[in-house]
């Protein structure tokens, strides 16, 4: 089979090359056919130079003419080298910064291949950063020239040239044994190729209309095994017999009229469909997607209460120990008069360094203590519960499928509700997370002020410095956020741990300066979390670490360095750390951006304050791959579906999904066996679902 047999012994592999394979994911054959390329070249018409216009992409073939290479006058090590080449009808100016290795290979009358985007320096036509690939002029090499040429990601020791050969060396050996998941009857309703003419072209398209229907078949069968746990999981849980819970009680009126504001009319909406579902002998499995700051946890809370009025214990789940604690500190704080039928709540907090864990769990397993909230620490073994009736997961995307699946599992079908801040739009969110019912609070509670979002270029930063220290000398306290811990000089961007240190003797050395970041063990990013949070610290220095962070309502002003860097749904959660409280607050965008996609994000951003507004635009501007990869293992496989761009095929994948499995739940019959083996090795974390019942 070829989902076992290991690349190291193919021929034009060995040892070091399949190592360099297994950091892109792939380890055996299977793997390497579906090692896809990133884009193609149309190889059987080049652009001549005389054809090139500013600001659009192409492919040419012209030789180096000239050659140099130059240190920058701004940083000495930072290299520039440049070339000049021609065809018959012109020349471009082509320049690579940073790579001083190419003066070795770019040698004058050398042909080269170049992929890149055309602009206008200094007056004349210029392609920055190019790909480039040598060529004969006399190769006729079918794999190379006059044809659809496939561009893959490189793992470190192959050119294009080496790859395209390898992969087709793979293709004409292996392409037999490569099984169709799909059914006959399925391709044929959905139109689509078999395995072995997609996987050909795929690679080596005849033309661009079959490397369409390769694409189309391929990215069907990614949806289409996404789908099945989704739609199984749902089917399964439908029939499991779950806790007709009591919704209305004293409990939960007590507690709503104890909250010093009113509920949203969105959180109403949400807590009434939240009851629906409790109220049902069946497993609840809710998603509530809701924008920063909108009141989830206040409905999360009042779930619990339901829970725990009708005598059953709660467990509410964050993904790290300062955001648990701040949780438990709002909670039980909330919930410190309230009385249910067997006395006063107790509320507990189990974190990985607690020093009285023995005595929690007793707790816990005695009942003494009805809601517990903690970190992974829940998941724990020995950790029982006497009668766990309801489960939170909170930051849904910070906890795998399998740890998410761990915690109901101590109870006997408890009813569970899984949180995000992460808006994605209502219909992706339907069809991606179709094992849930879905809830969604699109209203900020009243009498927050909307966060002024200013744009700076980095010539102009010290007016966002003075906003910063402005801020800081009323007391208040905020951020200053970076792409990366260490400074880069090949992308010429500042970084945290470098500015902390310029900054806390400089510009701020008048304040009490924090740095946070992910190479900082987990200890000692609470204890500056918490410093930050007893107000011991003015301005932290950070990285990404913040997207989940806690709540400071005191934190005013957030500068975000070299922002064009960020995607934009990641500059929202950022922005989110902020504007917590009653005072107006400042989110400012440090960038000297420049293309188009860059100023979107920024322009964007000005816009709106909307999560779920800034969500569709981050889809429409940079599409699905990171910013679905990080909502939900598994989207993380898709190696070549767009959900956003082929949203019609992966309905269709759903609808086959759900028609399958409504007449083989388990896969049972011997027609679905390659089918079932493709899902359990793609999400073998499903194997006791799938294979139980």
């Amino acid at each position: 089979m070829i989902k076992n047999k290991s690349i190291q012994y193919f021929k034009g592999i060995g040892p070091a090359r399949a190592e360099a394979f297994s950091a892109y994911g792939v380890n055996t054959i299977e793997e390497l056919l579906y090692y896809f390329p990133r884009r193609y070249e149309d190889r059987t018409n080049f652009a001549s130079i005389s054809e090139l216009k500013p600001d659009q992409v192409y492919t040419i073939k012209a030789q180096i003419l000239a050659n140099d290479q130059r240190n920058s006058w701004r940083r000495r090590k930072f290299s520039i080298t440049e070339a000049v080449l021609y065809d018959f009808t012109g020349k471009i100016n082509c320049v690579w910064f940073n790579q001083p290795y190419l003066s070795g290979y770019l040698k004058t009358d050398a042909t080269l291949i170049l992929f890149g985007r055309v602009q206008v320096y200094n007056g004349k036509l210029q392609m920055s950063n190019p790909e480039f690939e040598f060529v004969d002029d006399e190769d006729n090499d079918s794999l190379n020239i006059g044809r659809i040429v496939p561009v893959y990601t490189l793992p470190q020791g192959f050119s294009q040239r080496s790859m395209r050969k390898l992969i087709k060396n793979a293709l004409d050996e292996f392409l037999p044994e490569a099984n169709d998941c799909l059914s006959f009857d399925l391709r044929t309703r959905n139109n689509l190729l078999n395995l072995s003419q997609s996987l050909l072209n795929i690679h080596f398209p005849q033309d661009s209309n079959l490397q369409k229907q390769a694409h189309n078949r391929l990215s069907f069968e990614e949806f289409f095994i996404f789908q099945l746990p989704l739609v199984l999981r749902k089917l399964k849980r439908k029939e499991k017999k779950g806790i007709k819970q009591t919704v209305d009680g004293k409990l939960v009126e007590d507690f709503v009229s104890a909250l010093p504001f009113k509920l949203t009319t969105a959180q109403e909406k949400v807590l009434h469909e939240i009851k629906a579902d409790m109220a049902l002998a069946q497993v609840m499995q809710r998603l509530l997607q809701g924008d920063v700051g909108s009141g989830k946890t206040v409905i999360a809370t009042l779930a619990c209460l339901i829970a725990i009025q009708g005598g059953y214990q709660a467990a509410f789940m964050a993904p790290t120990e300062i955001l648990a604690r701040q949780h438990y500190d709002k909670v039980a704080s909330q919930l410190s008069g309230l009385v249910s039928a067997k006395g006063k709540i107790r509320v507990g907090l189990l974190v990985g360094q607690d020093h009285n864990q023995g005595e929690i769990y007793k707790d816990i397993k005695e009942g003494s203590i009805d809601l517990i909230i903690g970190t992974h620490a829940l998941l724990q073994e020995r950790l029982s519960f006497k009668n766990l009736g309801f489960v939170v997961i909170d930051e849904q995307h910070k906890f795998g499928v399998g740890q998410r699946a761990l915690l109901p599992k101590k109870g006997k079908n408890p009813d569970v509700l899984i949180m995000t801040a992460t808006p994605i739009p209502r219909t992706l969110a339907i069809t991606l997370y179709g094992d849930l019912d879905i809830s969604v609070i699109n209203q900020l509670p009243p009498g927050r002020i909307p966060i002024k979002t200013l744009h700076l270029t980095h010539e102009h930063k010290q007016k966002g410095y003075a906003i910063l220290k402005q801020e800081l000398n009323y007391g208040r306290q905020g951020y200053i956020v970076y792409p990366v811990i260490e400074e880069s000089y090949a992308l010429d961007i500042a970084g945290a741990k470098k500015m902390f240190l310029e900054l806390k003797d400089g510009e701020f050395k008048n304040f009490r300066l924090g740095l946070i970041h992910g190479k900082l063990k987990q200890k000692e990013q609470e204890e500056v979390m918490l410093k930050f949070k007893n107000k011991e610290l003015d301005l932290l220095l950070s990285t990404t670490i913040l997207e989940v962070g806690i709540d400071i309502a005191n934190a005013t002003c957030m500068i975000i360095e070299h922002a064009e860097r960020f995607g934009l749904s990641q500059l929202h959660q950022l922005r989110g750390r902020i504007g917590r409280g009653k005072l107006q607050s400042f989110c400012i965008l440090i960038s000297d951006a420049q293309t188009n996609e860059s100023k979107a994000r920024l322009a964007a951003m000005i816009a709106s304050c909307d999560g779920f507004r800034i969500a569709e635009e981050d889809l429409k501007i940079r599409g699905p791959g990171e910013f679905f990869g990080r909502l939900q293992h598994g989207l993380a496989e898709l190696k070549i579906a767009n959900p956003l761009t082929q949203m019609k095929l992966l309905k269709a994948a759903r609808e086959e999904a759900s028609k399958l499995l409504k007449l083989d739940l388990s896969l049972k019959d011997s027609a679905h066996k390659l089918l079932k083996a493709k899902l359990l090795q793609r999400f073998p974390e499903y194997e006791l679902l799938i294979l139980v019942g």
